[in-house]
């Protein structure tokens, strides 16, 4: 599969989750996305910064800011492509599409983590027992959930690179072994 095979194939199956897709579509799409990105963030940088400039009495500082309008554009536009790729090139290694999302389930449960433990610390009376209960649990659950989390990423990278599953298995023919 070619470059512009690849980003075809990803857009006229912009919500397919179903069936399998072969290493070279995948990475050749991200390559599109990575591209795309690059040119909308030169884009944005060059016509959608503001640059301020403050000047105290001993020193001047200049600081860019941007809304980064075009990135936020291709962003929306690539993201449910980029994802159902993602999903069936799961499906071609032999796995479920869900382990496309396993970071992003895994931040939801780290910010719930953190997010309740914490509060659930605060609405106690400051310096109690409880208090310190659940802010030492909380540390106690996030500690391990940080680790998870600069893994799974990593994880998830080394299954998208494997190489396909020999034969049919159940999400579908191997794209390798079927005619075009």
């Amino acid at each position: 599969m070619t470059f512009g095979e690849a980003v075809k194939t990803c857009f006229s199956k912009f919500f397919t989750f179903s069936g399998r897709a072969s290493r070279p579509e995948y990475w050749f799409f991200f390559l599109f996305i990575v591209i795309w990105n690059i040119i909308a963030g030169i884009i944005d940088w060059q016509f959608f910064t503001q640059v301020a400039t403050t000047e105290t009495e001993t020193s001047t500082s200049v600081t860019a800011t941007s809304s980064q309008p075009v990135q936020s554009i291709v962003s929306l536009i690539v993201f449910f492509p980029h994802l159902a790729v993602a999903w069936r090139r799961m499906h071609d290694t032999g796995r479920s599409g869900l382990y496309a999302l396993l970071p992003i389930l895994l931040i939801l449960g780290a910010g719930a983590v953190l997010f309740f433990g914490i509060g659930l610390a605060s609405s106690f009376q400051h310096g109690g027992n409880l208090d310190i209960l659940f802010t030492r649990a909380t540390l106690l659950i996030v500690i391990p959930t940080l680790l998870i989390l600069f893994v799974s990423p990593l994880l998830v990278l080394w299954w998208l690179t494997r190489p396909s599953q020999q034969g049919t298995n159940q999400y579908g023919p191997n794209p390798h072994e079927v005619a075009p």
